[in-house]
């Protein structure tokens, strides 16, 4: 069967091996959709058009040739912080970037296992807010409701998988920008492990709180892209051990025991769970204990985690703004975490860091009695385009901690976290639940995700791309 845009990453590679498609037809099929898509949704800073037709073409002649790779033809996306020779890498900012001469390790990878990069998709500036705008791109919207931001700051990417533009996209996750914009698109993302998938020419990307991580409608297709796109460069900080974690989808996870979590880590500014991502949630506790699995209320003992993540986070917000070609074109809430993380990164960084081995030991007591962590990915809905973009620094940070506090402390311990899909609010907007393990658990989170995704059939539903029904 030819592979329309339902057909997701895995059956789009069978279908080219099979021949039942051409590369360059299923690319050529994409980028129409793309660029009919982009001024709705404006999900991409650049696409690879010549290039990648070209690319197709390349790959059509090596499947012809009996040639068999995991993604060889499949077109996909990469976020626009992930470096891809031949383009910039602007980050989501103004001003004129040099085009880049070699591939992010993690694109190289992409790139080996036969993918062909369509283009760019659209982030936040530097990747510090749960939204998609700014003035360099303009605003990415909701393909579930226009009216409303996809999240951030992956949100490009989710919104060009949720729509069916691409089958499946990498982001980055550094406070939930992943797993955030999963949950407001209807999406399954990964954060995996830290180094389980290289942030070269990064030895580690912002202070090791930042990971890159996939975006799929199925937990198959997650799990097929990270691995296309793991392992280690020679310069990486961080090394995890290898595995495959497509063995783990559809593999019995065996009897759980699972914490359900509404707590909130410390943060000293206002913030609550509202009653439909709370009914959500309960809602999937309620099938994983239909499913066999022993669920009970508990949650992590946080502690100090916040205090950790201010200077790693800025820190990492001053490096990114040294690259830049002119500053003066940077949001000024963006000057300023710089200038934050430039004074926080003498002493305050070097304690920050030393702390994540304890905070292991305090947070990592939860899973001496659990296996799992379920908890809300965000404490609402998806806002409204523009509720955040022209707020103050305080204002956003304030707005951005109550609407996102549960994905961040996750960073700072460099463990993986799984977003599902949980169900609607009013107004067609999507929301999504959290599956939190200790170090190196993708494997359990990902089995149990498809056992999951196997009872409630989430992707089988798909958004009115353009909608903008209430809200």
């Amino acid at each position: 069967m030819t592979p329309d845009r339902s057909a997701g990453l895995a059956r789009t590679a069978r279908a080219l091996a099979d021949g039942d498609v051409s590369s360059r037809e299923l690319v050529a099929r994409t980028l129409a959709r793309i660029e009919a898509a982009q001024p709705t949704l404006n999900a991409f800073r650049l696409l690879r058009s010549e290039a990648a037709l070209e690319e197709a073409e390349a790959a059509d002649a090596r499947l012809a040739a009996g040639e068999r790779l995991p993604l060889l033809g499949v077109p996909v996306a990469v976020k626009d912080d992930m470096d891809v020779a031949g383009t910039p890498t602007a980050f989501g900012c103004g001003g004129d970037f040099p085009v880049k001469t070699a591939d992010a390790e993690a694109v190289r990878r992409l790139r080996a296992a036969g993918a062909v990069v369509v283009g760019k998709t659209n982030t936040c500036e530097l990747g510090q807010w749960p939204f998609v705008e700014g003035a360099a791109f303009g605003d990415t919207r909701n393909p579930w409701n226009t009216r409303h931001t996809p999240g951030g700051s992956s949100g490009g990417s989710a919104a060009a998988v949720a729509a069916g533009l691409v089958p499946a996209a990498l982001g980055s996750d550094g406070a939930g920008s992943v797993r955030i914009p999963a949950a407001w698109t209807h999406l399954v993302g990964i954060k995996p492990q830290r180094g389980r998938i290289s942030t070269w020419p990064d030895p580690e990307a912002f202070q090791g709180i930042t990971v890159n991580g996939p975006l799929a409608r199925t937990v198959a297709d997650a799990a097929l892209l990270l691995d296309c796109a793991s392992g280690s460069h020679p310069g990486d900080l961080h090394r995890p051990p290898a595995f495959r974690l497509g063995d783990a989808v559809g593999r019995d996870p065996g009897r759980l025991r699972i914490a359900l979590s509404t707590r909130m880590p410390f943060t000293g500014t206002p913030k609550k769970l509202e009653p439909v991502v709370r009914a959500a949630l309960y809602a999937l506790a309620d099938r994983l204990a239909a499913l066999g699995h022993e669920v009970e209320e508990a949650d992590p003992a946080y502690g100090p985690v916040g205090l950790t993540f201010v200077p790693r986070a800025t820190a990492g917000i001053a490096e990114w703004a040294d690259r830049v070609p002119d500053p003066a074109l940077l949001d000024p809430r963006t000057r300023d975490a710089a200038r934050l993380g430039r004074a926080l990164g003498g002493a305050p960084l070097r304690w920050a860091r030393r702390a994540e081995v304890a905070l292991h030991r305090r947070v990592g007591a939860v899973f001496r009695r659990y296996d799992v962590v379920l908890a809300p990915t965000t404490a609402t809905p998806p806002p409204r385009i523009g509720t955040l973009a022209k707020m103050s620094g305080v204002a956003t940070d304030r707005a951005m901690i109550a609407a996102c506090p549960y994905a961040w402390p996750w960073n700072v311990l460099g463990w993986p976290g799984v977003n599902i899909p949980a169900g609607f609010a009013p107004g067609r907007l999507p929301l999504g639940a959290q599956l939190l393990g200790p170090a190196n658990s993708e494997a359990l989170l990902v089995s149990l995700a498809s056992q999951l995704e196997a009872d409630q059939g989430w992707f089988e539903r798909w958004p009115g791309v353009g909608a903008e029904a209430g809200g």
